[in-house]
């Protein structure tokens, strides 16, 4: 199969995210990948000019070595709102582009703006395609005032795609709610690489570079760290506790990273907040592994997170550690009240909740019930599942 997807973030430093994990071994299987990307990072990264040129990126491999993904970033002018603006026009032109001379077989769209471009491009080349929902990108958007102009073009995205994929059940139940015909509308859920994120995993090197010794528990997030990931208030926690052998270790980057510096220093916990900055995908095994107890401590109240389930969920649990979740809805409905997942109230619960779990004895119990359920989610055989989705949309459009 020739397969095209969209998305508007960037394919080569963000992520590997479930369209990385699929693309990569698609391509593994001899099926030819092409995703078209944006520079979504490129404020943060510096103007280096008005506009940015088209460039693609060939052989990408994001989650599986010697995956061959071609990635396609149109240009864009580098100015705030005129860098969406723009998008329109480059990412239409690089869709009828790619149409012509790929001749796509379906086309997979994780975005917005260039979903929409792409269904509408789809439906006038008689090509299917697939609306794959990760996340709820309007609320992502910064800038409120346009979260109800998003979820327009997302409900008319959805009512035009030939499929609707979504990661998990609450998620399905939101899409539906929102315009996704139910009878084309399903879930193909995260996956994990089982033999990668192995609890045989030796996070002793980790330990010994960042100065934990053996008696210390360590406190475990990665990610990109959003304001509401509640990272900043259990970092305050941290502060109050007398507990010097509580240490909490976070891998990423992101909003929050400033002020997280910010309280490292003005209540001097480098030895006890320990923050890493972004570290390659394949050494984020040893991290987990060196850790006690993993948390996903974001507020409930969030709208962001409350019909997602992340897929660093399962990376945890499949390193048999339990996790200390907030109450997100998606999240308890994914993996219930019995599958290694603690639940508390609000981020500045997951201290307290900590120490309970390990005064109690629990941990081992709770990891090995994680370990259980996570296996159940293999990468391969949700490729596999994946690529009998895609032969079934083709078929049936080609009747």
């Amino acid at each position: 199969m020739r397969i095209l997807l969209v998305q508007e973030s960037d394919w080569l430093k963000k992520g590997p995210h479930q369209q990385h994990q699929l693309a990569d071994r698609l391509s593994l299987k001899g099926h030819q990948i092409r995703a078209i990307d944006y520079e979504i990072l490129w404020r943060d990264q510096g103007k280096k000019g008005l506009y940015s040129k088209r460039q693609v990126f060939g052989n990408v491999a994001k989650s599986c070595n010697g995956a061959r993904v071609t990635v396609i970033r149109p240009g864009i002018v580098k100015v705030p709102w005129l860098d969406y603006a723009s998008l329109i026009l480059t990412h239409r032109k690089e869709i009828k582009r790619q149409i012509k001379e790929f001749s796509p077989d379906v086309i997979i769209g994780f975005s917005i703006l260039n979903s929409y471009l792409a269904v509408k491009a789809a439906k006038r080349n008689a090509i299917p395609f697939i609306y794959y929902w990760i996340d709820v990108l309007h609320r992502l958007i910064p800038f409120k005032p346009f979260h109800p102009i998003a979820r327009i073009v997302e409900n008319k995205t959805l009512n035009q795609a030939n499929r609707v994929l979504v990661i998990n059940d609450k998620l399905k139940e939101y899409v539906i709610k929102i315009g996704a015909p139910p009878e084309r509308t399903q879930v193909l859920r995260a996956g994990i690489d089982i033999e990668q994120f192995n609890p045989e995993e030796n996070g002793s090197a980790i330990r010994k570079q960042y100065g934990l010794k053996k008696d210390d528990i360590v406190l475990f997030f990665m990610g990109w760290l959003y304001n509401f990931s509640g990272l900043k208030e259990i970092a305050l926690q941290l502060a109050e506790t007398k507990n010097y052998n509580l240490k909490f270790l976070i891998v990423g980057e992101g909003d929050a990273y400033d002020e997280l510096q910010q309280i490292q220093q003005k209540y001097n916990l480098q030895d006890r907040l320990i923050l890493t900055g972004k570290k390659p995908y394949q050494e984020i095994p040893a991290f987990i592994a060196a850790s006690d107890i993993c948390l996903l401590p974001a507020y409930p109240t969030e709208k962001i997170m409350q019909d997602i389930v992340p897929i660093k969920m399962y990376e945890y649990m499949a390193m048999a550690k339990p996790v200390v979740s907030t109450r997100l809805p998606g999240v308890i409905k994914e993996f219930g009240e019995d599958n290694g997942v603690v639940y508390i109230s609000k981020p500045e619960d997951a201290i307290e909740k900590a120490v309970g779990l390990i005064q109690g004895g629990s941990l081992k119990e709770l990891g090995a019930r994680a370990r259980s359920f996570a296996k159940r989610y293999s990468w391969d055989s949700i490729t596999d599942e994946f690529e009998k989705i895609l032969e079934e949309v083709i078929r049936g459009s080609r009747k």
